[in-house]
């Protein structure tokens, strides 16, 4: 789960990390208000999606991108409310949002800082070491992939052993890397222990501060915070679920978390039903193999139910993307006539157009297999996986 940038620095500041005041804003009025507090006389104008490249993106109602990108800064509270009438409701376009963009719905208006320096910091779980991993740059406010592919040298690591957690040695290696001096180095050791501290109490997946800057002051200031939580962990923390924005996450993938099923849309034009993550990659593996993309990740789980299976089926379909569907079953736990009943059922309710391919094995195949020949539907069986793969692709460009 993600969460925006003022509600990731509102945690942060809990653990000691050194961010600049702001406020959120959800109107115009509010924009206004929260420059009145700041007081001035540099305001900043944030506009808050889950999306990188904010500050260089641009508005759909701005094709002559005279305005400026979704990140503005301004020198009067009039201009603050000038551009958040500008900004909310409208659709910013970013590299990483895709060309349909994302309706800017909330603001964070933020004190403006002088910024002498900016690097690049995160933390994250390295699945290569499995351990928590700091990620450091000399590099900040750029595109890290981008540093990393044209100049690696510039990107450091530090791991962390999970039996000592952090000490002040990691510290003051990345300092040192990042070329601080004198307190600075003291500065980004209380920084980085704080940010330690809430990845591992808060059961974080990733906290990047993009860009971390030193001021002209000497100081360290988060100017940016992108932080992400384990899924899995979220019961334990009752109170961040509550900071989800769900206009944020696809509609797709909420109504899959509601049926506790593994749903991740994805941009290719075959749909995939599978049980068990294992064999869900595989299959997606092998429809690549075959020449064609998956649609999704949907692991089914090893006790869905019927009514399950119909609503998974459902989500696929719900992606004007999906041109075909391939299910692949090994019943284990899973029975292969649960997912055949829910297939036939789900079939019949969408009223299904696309060809659909469905490898069935394992407990109950043969019932599976015989409520499928027996419904009627044209519903194309398949021996194995690589046979799966070769016939929903086939049928897929003959139906083309």
């Amino acid at each position: 789960m993600n969460i925006h940038e003022y509600q990731g620095k509102a945690l942060l500041r809990d653990y000691g990390v050194a961010v600049l005041d702001g406020a959120v804003a959800f109107t115009p009025e509010d924009a206004v208000a929260a420059a009145e507090k700041l007081g001035g006389p540099v305001y900043v104008v944030k506009s808050q999606i889950h999306a990188g490249g904010r500050g260089a993106g641009h508005f759909v109602n701005d094709p002559e991108r005279v305005t400026g990108g979704g990140v503005r800064v301004v020198k009067s509270v009039e201009a603050v409310e000038e551009a958040a009438r500008f900004m909310l409701g409208n659709t910013l376009v970013t590299k990483q949002t895709g060309p349909e963009g994302k309706e800017v719905k909330r603001l964070y208006v933020e004190a403006g800082c002088d910024i002498a320096r900016e690097l690049y910091l995160s933390l994250l779980v390295d699945r290569a070491t499995s351990r928590v991993t700091i990620v450091a740059s000399t590099e900040g406010g750029m595109d890290i992939e981008t540093v990393a592919e044209e100049t690696p040298e510039k990107i450091m690591q530090v791991d962390i052993d999970p039996a000592t957690g952090i000490q002040g040695h990691h510290a003051r290696s990345i300092a040192f890397g990042l070329g601080l001096e004198g307190a600075q180095v003291k500065s980004a050791t209380r920084f980085l222990m704080g940010l330690y501290k809430a990845f591992i109490d808060l059961d974080c997946a990733m906290v990047e501060i993009n860009p971390l800057v030193v001021t002209g002051d000497g100081e360290l200031l988060a100017l940016d915070a992108k932080v992400g939580f384990d899924d899995n962990a979220l019961f334990r923390h009752k109170a961040l679920d509550e900071l989800r924005d769900e206009d944020e996450e696809d509609a797709s993938e909420r109504e899959a978390a509601a049926w506790d099923l593994n749903y991740v849309k994805l941009d290719g034009e075959i749909g995939c039903m599978v049980n068990g993550a294992g064999l869900a990659m595989a299959t997606m593996d092998i429809i690549k193999l075959y020449g064609s993309e998956p649609a999704n990740f949907l692991d089914v789980g090893g006790g869905a139910t019927e009514e399950r299976v119909t609503a998974a089926f459902k989500i696929i379909l719900s992606d004007p993307n999906v041109k075909g569907i391939l299910v692949n079953i090994f019943g284990g736990i899973m029975k292969c006539d649960i997912i055949a009943s829910g297939v036939v059922a789900a079939a019949r309710e969408t009223s299904l157009a696309v060809p659909l391919v469905v490898r069935l094995e394992g407990t109950n195949v043969e019932k599976g297999k015989a409520i499928m020949a027996d419904s009627g539907l044209t519903i194309i069986p398949a021996d194995n996986l690589g046979d799966a793969a070769e016939k929903i692709t086939r049928a897929v460009r003959e139906a083309a």
